[in-house]
């Protein structure tokens, strides 16, 4: 493939709080734009050197459209940046290349300008975080653990909608928010014949956005609520796993940890709060308090297609069957109906998705659900609980789930998802504040 896929300099203007980034495929071009709110430390090094970075991390939606092995950069990029840069073209896009049958691991060449990148003076930041809302369950824990600890924090969101408005809304803190706006060619091409489409890393996207943020109005940390089966993959591709939610994976965050980390001078310390704990944890921790169960939601469809007007849940996607699964054994049967509207595990015609997400049938759905051993456990729990174990689902997988797992293995499985991991990168001084309340 002779197309190379170039990435421009980009350009920040600090009256406007407008960022700037170009992109070059074959004869393409495309301008990708932020808008930041005005103001800020904009002067320091460590943000010129992560708007760069940032650079490189927008550009896989326009990479995608024909999605070329060469990429080269008009700026210098260290020996980490540029292997996360290549994790990110690679892994980053790895369902983008399973779901459209292209080979492209291994083949992938980053191409700076120099690996002579200058180094930068530590910004001072206050001793605060940043905290991306995603409007789903996970970081309103953070939220609620956040605030149990004392800690410091601001919500924020990148072109906020639906129940990321509703959830901030609710938390009461001045949130942080950034709107950036997508070519209008590369979303029209992307729906013509003889050019791809698919997933994108949004999580390294929109970690790299809080980054700037977070230097640009002074937070010394960017707290992340992914959980640890977030780095269980969904299928194999071209000799290697490819995972739905590689950006929120522990080996991700630890790459990109240490890219800002160098790029602050030590100054700015990404995590997340949330990976000790398994999705059932999490959804154990939630269910402490009915504060936000009018607000939030885990649909990614409603989400997309209704912003804020519409409900929370469809009750048709594997999020939501998900979700619900989670709950189920840790609410009471009423709120459960009163937060998802319905029993989606009264529903046959969603026998299908339920037997996805516990290893009966097919692959791992292409979302953000949890491990298929974990969501197996869950279901094994109903079988025996009073509200849920005549429902239609449950009582047309009992047999299998078991005749697959066996009740011991099941056992085991809900005992481990409750035990808490010491892999993790957290801060030990945000740990040690964070855990008493987790308890």
């Amino acid at each position: 493939m002779s197309t190379s896929f170039h990435i421009a300099k980009p350009t920040y203007d600090a009256a406007t709080g407008r960022a700037d980034f170009g992109y070059r495929l074959g004869d393409l071009g495309f301008v990708e734009t932020l808008h930041f709110p005005t103001g800020g430390n904009h002067e320091s090094g460590a943000f010129h050197r992560l708007l760069e970075v940032t650079a490189v991390v927008l550009g896989v939606s326009y990479f995608k459209l024909l999605a070329p092995t060469r990429i080269e950069v008009d700026f210098a990029l260290s020996q980490r940046e540029q292997a996360l840069a290549l994790d990110i073209y690679s892994n980053g896009l790895g369902e983008f290349y399973a779901r459209n049958n292209l080979e492209r691991f291994g083949k992938i060449e980053i191409v700076p300008a120099s690996i002579d990148v200058p180094s930068v003076d530590a910004p001072e930041l206050q001793d605060r975080a940043l905290l991306p809302i995603g409007g789903g369950k996970d970081s309103l824990v953070s939220v609620q653990l956040l605030e149990a600890a004392g800690v410091e924090f601001a919500p924020f969101a990148v072109n906020p909608k639906g129940p990321i408005l509703g959830s901030v809304e609710r938390v009461g803190r001045a949130p942080f928010y950034v709107r950036r706006t997508l070519d209008p060619e590369m979303i029209r091409l992307s729906r013509e014949p003889g050019y791809f489409n698919g997933h994108v890393p949004s999580t390294a996207i929109n970690s790299m956005i809080a980054a700037l943020c977070a230097v640009l109005f002074s937070f010394r940390y960017i707290a992340l609520s992914n959980e640890r089966s977030a780095s269980e993959g969904n299928v194999v591709h071209d000799g290697r796993e490819v995972n739905h939610q590689h950006s929120k994976s522990l080996s991700f965050e630890r790459l990109i940890a240490e890219v800002l980390g160098d790029a602050t001078g030590g100054a700015l310390r990404y995590f997340s709060l949330l990976r000790p704990y398994s999705e059932a944890r999490i959804a154990e921790l939630f269910a402490r308090k009915t504060r936000f169960d009018d607000v939030f939601s885990s649909c990614n469809r409603n989400f997309r297609l209704s912003g804020h007007d519409g409900p929370l849940w469809c009750g048709e996607c594997p999020k939501c069957h998900f979700t619900f699964l989670l709950m189920a054994s840790r609410m009471s049967y009423d709120r459960m109906i009163g937060i998802f509207g319905a029993n989606f595990l009264d529903v046959p015609a969603n026998e299908h998705s339920f037997r996805e997400l516990t290893g009966l049938a097919g692959q791992k759905p292409w979302e953000c659900v949890g491990e298929i051993e974990e969501a197996a456990a869950c279901l094994y729990v109903l079988t025996e609980h009073p509200d849920w174990s005549d429902a239609a689902i449950v009582r047309a997988l009992k047999d299998d789930l078991l005749a697959q797992y066996g009740s011991a293995r099941l056992t085991a499985a809900l005992e481990d998802l409750f035990t808490d991991s010491p892999d993790h990168h957290i801060p030990r001084e945000i740990a040690e504040r964070i855990a008493p309340h987790a308890l």
